[in-house]
């Protein structure tokens, strides 16, 4: 039985980059931040000497993020279904001000796809943006009637 997501694994190619990014921009905090190595990471992603430092992120809603800086075994190709290759289609974050978050992503160059949308049913106000290294981000504002 599932209980719930733990968190949402991202690789990265610049993790001072992508910290700052998740830090400063989207708010989250820093909970752990480690070098990872030995036995116990090579048998779990199939490699031989493996070096990766592994950033956890934590929003207010206790939501975890992953960040993955390969130190052995980079990559710069995208998805190849692999735990160690660059990317995910798209991480969705809950937020009270979607217009405020939006204006700070655009600040640093990153803007949305699309105008703010209303779902059908009037209950969110959504909308993308690609953000840092190319993922997407969809801000998610629910709205009280």
């Amino acid at each position: 039985m599932i209980t719930g997501v733990r968190h949402t694994g991202i690789v990265v190619k610049d993790i001072d980059a992508a910290l700052e990014f998740w830090v400063n921009v989207l708010e989250f905090e820093v909970l752990s931040n480690q070098i990872e190595t030995g036995k116990f990471i090579d048998n779990l992603l199939g490699l031989d000497s493996v070096t990766v430092q592994t950033i956890k992120l934590i929003a207010k809603d206790k939501t975890m993020i992953e960040l993955l800086h390969f130190k052995s075994h980079s990559r710069d190709n995208l998805w190849d279904g692999t735990p160690y290759s660059k990317g995910l289609t798209h991480v969705a974050l809950n937020t009270l001000d979607i217009v405020e978050v939006t204006k700070r992503m655009s600040n640093l160059g990153f803007f949305p796809f699309n105008v703010h949308e209303t779902s059908p049913d009037g209950k969110f106000k959504v909308c993308y943006v690609q953000a840092f290294e190319g993922l997407l981000i969809e801000l998610v504002e629910t709205l009280t009637s």
